[in-house]
Parts: C-alpha cells; sequence; structure tokens
C-alpha cells in the first residue's frame, strides 16, 4: 500500500483532484523501474524535511545578512546545510540556494564572464548540457559561446579544446556533461583554462555522488567554480549548490542574490541538508560503488549482446547506447520501454542525424535502481529486457518481469 492511501490526508479531503494525480504518480514510481540517468528516489527524510512548515518562510539575503525578520531557524538549517556540503567535497565556499542546476550555472557564468563574457563548454550533441552555451538556451544568448565535442571514440579531445580556448579566449571554460559517460580531466582542463587567462567551472550535476563518494575524480582544488545539482547521484532533493574557492565566492554569493534569485527555498534547503548528511555517512560510499558496478556491467552485457555504447564503455552511472546499427530510434525504445515498465529517455549520440525529439541514442542510468537495491544480478534482467526492446518483442511480455523486480524491491 502507498504511502499516499496508509496516512490521513488533508489534501485528499480538500483537493481530491490534486490528490489523485499525486497518488498516481506515486504508484507509478512504485511501479515502475526508472533508468533516467537524471533521476533517483530520494529518502523518507528528505521528503519529510521537504514539506516542512519552513516552506511558508521567506529568507531573502544569507545568514546573518536577512532581508526579512524571523530567520533564525532558516540561518541555523541554511549554515548546516552549508557546512555538510563543504565537508563532503572539501571545498572553501558553498552557495546552496540556487533552485536548479541551470540556474546554479547562469549564476556562475554572469558572475565569471558578465554579460556578452567569452565561454566555452561541451556541445550539446556531443553530451554536453542545453546550459553550457547551447543557441537556444539563455547561456547561448547571453554569452559569446562556443561547443568543442568528443572525437571518434567518443572522448573529449583536450587538444581541441585548447585549440578552441586559444582562440576564443573566453573568460570561462565548463568541464562537464549531461551524457558524458568518462572521466574528466579537471587538472588538464585547468592548465588549458588558466593558460589562457580564463577560469574553470566544473559542472559535477551528474556525477556529484561519485565525486562526494571520492570514486571519481574531482574538481575541487582544479576549477575555480563547481556547480552541480542536488537530486541526481548526490540523492537529494532537486536542486542545485555552487562551490567556490576563496577568489570567487563572494561573486558567486551576489549572482545568486540579488542578482539571480530572490528569496531561497528553503524547505528543499532543509532537505538538501539532510541529503548531505545522508553522504557523509560510510554507507553513501557503498551505495555509489553499487552505482558504478551496475552501470559498468549494464554497459557490458548490452555491448556483449550487440549493442554499440558511446565511448565503448562508462566510468561513472550513465551508459550511453549508439541505436544507429540497428533499425529503432531512441523514441521507438523509449516508448516500448514505458509499456514494459521502464523509464528510460532517448538522447542524441554524437553526431546523431536525429532531431532531439527522435535522437539515435538510449540514455541509461544505475543511480535510481540502485537505490532500489539492485544488483548485477537483476541488472542482467534488466540489460535482457533493453535488449529484446530494442529488437522489437512485445512489451507486455516484460511487464511481469518488472513487476516481480519491483514488488522485490520497493522504494525506500
Amino acid at each position: 500500500m502507498s504511502t499516499v492511501e496508509s496516512h490521513p490526508s488533508p489534501l485528499r479531503e480538500q483537493d481530491t483532484e490534486v490528490a489523485s494525480w499525486l497518488q498516481r504518480e506515486d504508484k507509478r514510481q512504485r511501479t515502475t523501474l526508472t533508468l533516467i540517468a537524471s533521476e533517483n528516489h530520494c529518502s523518507a527524510a528528505v521528503r519529510e524535511a521537504c514539506q516542512s512548515r519552513i516552506t511558508d518562510k521567506y529568507a531573502e539575503g544569507y545568514p546573518s545578512r536577512r532581508y526579512y525578520g524571523g530567520c533564525e531557524v532558516a540561518d541555523g538549517i541554511e549554515d548546516l546545510a552549508r557546512q555538510r556540503a563543504m565537508q563532503l567535497f572539501g571545498a572553501t565556499h558553498a552557495n546552496v540556494q540556487p533552485h536548479s542546476g541551470s540556474t546554479a550555472n547562469l549564476a556562475a557564468l554572469l558572475a565569471l564572464a558578465g554579460p556578452n563574457g567569452r565561454i566555452v563548454g561541451m556541445s550539446l550533441k556531443a553530451g554536453g548540457h542545453l546550459t553550457h552555451g547551447y543557441a537556444k538556451n539563455h547561456s547561448g544568448m547571453l554569452f559569446d559561446a562556443r561547443q568543442y565535442g568528443v572525437d571518434k571514440d567518443g572522448r573529449i579531445d583536450l587538444d581541441e579544446v585548447r585549440d578552441l580556448v586559444r582562440e576564443h579566449r573566453p573568460q570561462v571554460v565548463i568541464a562537464g556533461g549531461s551524457s558524458y559517460s568518462r572521466n574528466i580531466d579537471y587538472a588538464a582542463f585547468a592548465a588549458i583554462a588558466h593558460e589562457f587567462g580564463a577560469r574553470l567551472m566544473a559542472d559535477i550535476a551528474h556525477p556529484a555522488g561519485l565525486v562526494a563518494a571520492g570514486l571519481v575524480p574531482s574538481p575541487i582544488g582544479h576549477a575555480d567554480v563547481v556547480t552541480m545539482t542536488t537530486h541526481k547521484t548526490l540523492r537529494g532533493p532537486r536542486g542545485g549548490m555552487i562551490l567556490a574557492n576563496d577568489e570567487a565566492h563572494k561573486a558567486i554569493n551576489s549572482s545568486v542574490f540579488p542578482g539571480h534569485q530572490g528569496g531561497p527555498l528553503m524547505h528543499q534547503i532543509a532537505g538538501k541538508a539532510v541529503a548531505f548528511g545522508e553522504a557523509l555517512r560510510p554507507e553513501f560510499r557503498d551505495y555509489q560503488r553499487r552505482v558504478l558496478d551496475n552501470s559498468r556491467h549494464l554497459a557490458q552485457v548490452l555491448s556483449q549482446n550487440g549493442l554499440s555504447i558511446v565511448s565503448g564503455g562508462t566510468d561513472n552511472h550513465i551508459v550511453l547506447v549508439d541505436l544507429r546499427g540497428t533499425d529503432v530510434t531512441g523514441a521507438d525504445v523509449e516508448e516500448r520501454a514505458l509499456a514494459a515498465g521502464l523509464s528510460v529517455n532517448k538522447n542524441a549520440v554524437p553526431e546523431d542525424p536525429r532531431p532531439p525529439l527522435i535522437t539515435s541514442g538510449l540514455r541509461l542510468g544505475t543511480a535510481a535502481v540502485t537505490t532500489r537495491g539492485f544488483g548485477t544480478a537483476e541488472i542482467d534482467q534488466v540489460a535482457q529486457i533493453v535488449l529484446g526492446l530494442v529488437r522489437g518483442e512485445d512489451p507486455e511480455r516484460y511487464r511481469s518481469v518488472v513487476q516481480d523486480l519491483c514488488e522485490a524491491h520497493p522504494l525506500p
């Protein structure tokens, strides 16, 4: 029985329509396996913090420097979140107010480059994010953006990055991606950026949890600014965060408030504080190790059964499948997967000839199913389902297998 159904609900008594939609979402998540790399399942403790009364509190400004009275509790919560974030990542300054990874990126870019400044980031089709200078995103409209890609092996070509930075002379170089499955050499990026007078911004929205656990390289000590989301591998509530060095942190804080946002979402910051506390526990590192084991195993099984994996494998939680050697598109497999009870997302692959709503790729992630307790044995079953869907088998034949997996591994 779902949480929505098992407790008295003022919402259900007052607004049956919204309650019904939320109950449907509760059921959807319980009966669906999430393989979307940007999603995870936060703990009940994080959800409780996010629905607390502090959602009512305006707290413009920063702890001890607020523009409203009655912020004593808000100050304590935000200070706690910042202290835990700095401890978790070994950082000297943290801003936990950004509402999302996108707002964190825009605030950071405006602080470091200024309006009409020059930036260099990874192109969207190569695995970058919209906010790294994509023409139709505000980052591409507000900044003079140039973008680097990947080589024929699906990896960042640092020589290309250096040539582009030398030619464009940006204020900011961005290291990070949205569908890039390999480790990034932050030291090499920093050397390139600093050689030409630029600052390095590392976007670790996807591998943040793996970075915190010490299982993949960290940009701390190399990047001037580090941005991230708090809800992917970090397994917190939806939101963003910025870490900065001594030189950049004041400009970052001013860019977030008053430059970019008004009142912070204190209920989300409370949830972030809880999530950071969870991530400081030894069991979090064990969880992240299983995330890596599962993603590498998934890539291996799919590859051994004939599917092409971009870059030949993975160093993080992402497995990017190139479907151009098959007769299906990313959109085809996403639709079939939903019918089977899997939540996946179509995704562009490098040099993708198809439009973004179709794509020639499939981005898979193991963070959410690992939260449910999956190991490599369950990943074997998931891989066989994905292979069957690509081959065009009836999704309904897999529905019972998925439901059995969901029931054996309930949500936290």
